[in-house]
């Protein structure tokens, strides 16, 4: 699931038992207006198979969390990065639409802000996050940026969208291409949690729905712009990987995102503890199909080429209250306390608030006092890498750029 967290205000849920975790909502603005489809693009120049490194950048950062585009360049991070995926765009009344239009263009950045040293002024064309991922873009050439639709809030709108899936992809290309931005962005990316399947909505709009908006979205974007998705990694059988032709829409993406990660968390209250996001399965697992080698495992066993996986990674843990037992598999009493939502937090407040001190299905864990987190460390990304190039996948991607420390910590560990 990808998280969406409130602007302006702390915001505090505990997530219902029914549902994964919670992704909040966003701000509802008009898109601007479409102008005429600019000329196709070059196609996109690909990294290399198992070198991608695709991060997830919150449009709502910029506010409490103060996650600026800046702090990509400051940590180190624009230089390891191949991807951005910018997140989210609303998918309402069947269409793309702007999320917070005066985050994502409207916002008068300072000097000290910016990317290149140089504050906004008020006529400017284009202000905002757009415009600061346009001078992110000038220092980094070869960085290829997508506009992401959805997430777990904003993907109740698929289900209308499937019904017109031609009329979809146009209203998002569109928006994408809008002169005022398009060369910002390289691309769309679509996750939809979930077709044909329960998130925070459930959705009926059957097996080949996803196949046919991914159609529908490739056709019209073309073969010179990037189209991704960021799926399931839901393999129980009957689950939600079996609920869509992934398989099918294969052909139409340049890569998948497996959400590997959020397998077990606080929603489950009284546990048992486990780690959200296992490389592998182990003794005690509360469910032997949630682990990211199972979810590759079935992606491939459907025929989708392992280069058109990439393999996920989440830079925050998620945590427990409550608890007496050390290893996995203790009982708790709800979510451990966190900065923005009781049950998760970033790996740059856990390194220090909660040490790893425990290792479990190729990823970390910790117990401080009566709280009991898991989370990935720079040494369970390096064993993670070892199996995404044992498996031969297209690369990585995580969620999200502000979890990771001021230095980049994280996100050098990954090869």
């Amino acid at each position: 699931m990808h998280l969406r967290l409130r602007p302006r205000v702390r915001f505090r849920a505990l997530v219902a038992a029914a549902c994964s975790a919670a992704l909040g909502a966003g701000l509802l603005t008009g898109i601007g207006t479409a102008t005429a489809a600019p000329a196709p693009k070059k196609p996109a120049a690909q990294a290399a198979t198992g070198s991608k490194v695709v991060g997830y950048f919150t449009e709502w950062g910029t506010y409490d969390r103060k996650y600026l585009v800046k702090n990509i360049e400051t940590s180190g991070s624009g230089a390891k990065l191949t991807h951005i995926n910018y997140a989210f765009g609303n998918v309402t009344g069947g269409k793309c639409a702007m999320g917070d239009a005066y985050a994502a263009t409207d916002r008068t950045y300072t000097a000290a802000e910016s990317v290149d040293g140089v504050a906004d002024t008020w006529d400017q064309p284009l202000r905002g996050t757009f415009n600061q991922l346009r001078e992110l873009k000038k220092k980094h050439p070869n960085l290829k940026i997508l506009w992401s639709f959805g997430g777990w809030t904003w993907s109740a709108g698929f289900g209308e969208a499937a019904r017109n899936p031609a009329a979809f992809a146009q209203s998002c290309y569109d928006l994408v291409e809008n002169s005022r931005w398009a060369d910002v962005f390289d691309g769309i990316d679509i996750d939809w949690e979930y077709p044909n399947a329960c998130g925070a909505t459930c959705d009926t709009s059957g097996r080949a729905a996803f196949k046919n908006l991914m159609a529908a979205v490739r056709a019209k974007f073309g073969s010179g712009n990037l189209v991704t998705a960021a799926i399931t990694a839901d393999a129980t059988p009957g689950g939600r990987i079996d609920a869509a032709d992934y398989a099918g829409a294969a052909q139409y993406v340049d890569w998948y995102n497996p959400m590997t990660y959020d397998f077990f968390g606080a929603w489950d209250a009284t546990g048992p503890t486990a780690p959200h996001s296992p490389l592998t399965s182990y003794s005690g697992i509360p469910n032997a199909n949630l682990h990211t080698s199972a979810t590759i495992a079935k992606l491939k066993s459907l025929g989708i080429p392992a280069s058109k996986l990439l393999l996920g990674i989440g830079f925050y843990g998620r945590g427990w209250t409550g608890v007496t037992q050390s290893a996995p598999g203790g009982t708790a009493t709800g979510p451990a306390d966190g900065t923005w939502e009781d049950g998760i937090e970033d790996y740059k407040v856990l390194k220090t608030k909660c040490p790893a001190n425990g290792t479990v299905g190729g990823t970390a864990y910790a117990k401080c006092g009566n709280n009991w987190w898991s989370y990935d460390t720079p040494a369970t990304i390096a064993t993670k890498m070892t199996y995404k190039n044992q498996q031969g996948l297209g690369g990585t991607f995580f969620w999200e750029l502000s979890g990771d420390t001021a230095n980049g910590e994280l996100i050098k560990a990954i090869r």
